[in-house]
């Protein structure tokens, strides 16, 4: 189910499968108003979840800046199935994957991999097979994922000889096997940065003590062009300062500008123009375009809707009232009358069914100047009834002719 998040950005629940038949726990962040440009797909940090604040505050500010991004537990972290200690981080690069499967299916397939410490690495391994990423970004990740076994000094020892360790990371317990190990230097042979056809962007903080910089240098100094580093001065290895977190996604969303193909709408010759869609993991919840204005549509919660808009109903009396009082400022202008505040009020009831439905909306108008004469205001309801919306409602005969396109 979409939660509202503010008012320009949304977001809900999603699930999907691995290719281990275990399901894995998401969130969708979107722009409350409109299609998003481009989709992003974001990995968290190392026995991280989707559920870190930084996350949100990265894919909350993107979702401003009108993009879409999917946030989600690897298996065995956070809200999804399977088992930590039965995986490695080439099961992360598979769940990527799938995660991008996901999107590809439901929404767009993604344009931008995000990932945070050791997810930001795993973004750089996965991205050449991920082809529809044009643009890869790191936030305080290390530049081969053999570097995690730092985290697990204390018992690598123990590892070796027992073939498995209980292993405290960040307050939170986890059963880490040889296996693991042996996949992270497995994986770190390959050195993939040097074959990276992708831009890179490189955020890391100089006072990360957890990553340090020097995994910054040896990512940038490996990579091919283009490749951008920004310095996050003063940043924790976490971003649990929410406005270093937000100043993340603001740059991401810049930077990328100048590597996705967004196609921008510039046709305003045509004032009829408007395109509405529900994605297919949403109920009733429709992105509406008109022209160069962004709206929502919903249905109630008793209808089983969500609730972030007004009704298509709803919005047909909208277009009533509002043209209503702007025909009156219009007449009043050309009449050179002083209406002070316009205020409109409306009720409907409903008779019959079927064919024999009726319909009678009432209005109730108030003016604030109160010196408007008798006549003045009997010619105010006149004018009323002659707004567009009104007469091609009461009047007029409306022709819709509906076509499929494959």
């Amino acid at each position: 189910m979409p939660i509202p998040q503010n008012t320009t950005t949304m977001s809900k629940k999603i699930s999907f499968l691995n290719k281990n038949n275990q399901e894995l726990k998401g969130d969708i962040y979107l722009p409350m108003h409109g299609q998003p440009k481009a989709f992003a797909l974001f990995a968290h940090c190392f026995t991280c979840s989707k559920n870190l604040k930084t996350v949100s505050y990265i894919a909350e500010r993107l979702a401003q800046q009108g993009f879409g991004v999917l946030g989600f537990d690897f298996t065995g972290l956070g809200d999804s199935e399977g088992d930590f200690s039965e995986t490695n981080f080439s099961h992360n690069l598979s769940d990527l994957e799938d995660a991008s499967s996901y999107l590809s299916k439901h929404y767009q397939s993604p344009k931008l991999l995000i990932g945070h410490s050791l997810g930001g690495t795993a973004c750089l391994y996965v991205a050449n097979q991920i082809e529809s990423a044009v643009g890869i970004v790191t936030i305080g990740s290390p530049n081969e994922p053999e570097h995690v076994t730092h985290l697990l000094e204390s018992s690598l020892e123990e590892i070796e000889k027992n073939g498995e360790s209980k292993v405290d990371i960040g307050g939170r317990k986890f059963n880490i096997k040889k296996q693991f190990l042996e996949d992270l230097k497995k994986q770190s042979e390959a050195n993939v940065v040097k074959n990276l056809n992708k831009s890179l962007l490189i955020f890391h903080s100089p006072q990360d003590k957890i990553v340090t910089i020097k995994n910054a240098e040896e990512l940038y100094k490996n990579a091919k062009h283009p490749k951008s580093f920004v310095s996050l001065d003063g940043a924790s290895h976490l971003l649990t300062n929410q406005e270093d977190a937000t100043y993340v996604g603001e740059v991401i969303a810049g930077w990328s500008k100048r590597y996705l193909e967004i196609e921008e709408n510039n046709d305003t010759k045509n004032s009829e123009k408007l395109e509405a869609k529900i994605y297919k993991e949403d109920q009733f919840t429709t992105q509406i375009k008109i022209n160069n204005h962004l709206l929502i549509a919903d249905e109630p919660k008793e209808v089983g809707g969500d609730d972030l808009g007004p009704s298509p109903v709803d919005l047909v009396d909208a277009g009533l009232a509002s043209c209503t009082l702007m025909t009156l400022k219009m007449y009043a202008k050309r009449k050179d009358w002083q209406l002070g505040n316009v205020e409109i009020k409306m009720t409907k009831t409903s008779e019959g069914s079927g064919k024999n439905k009726q319909h009678q909306i009432k209005r109730e108008l108030k003016f604030g100047n109160k010196e408007l004469n008798e006549e003045q205001l009997d010619k105010l309801v006149q004018i009323a009834d002659k707004c567009p919306v009104h007469r091609m409602l009461t009047e007029q005969k409306v022709f819709i002719e509906t076509s499929i396109k494959l």
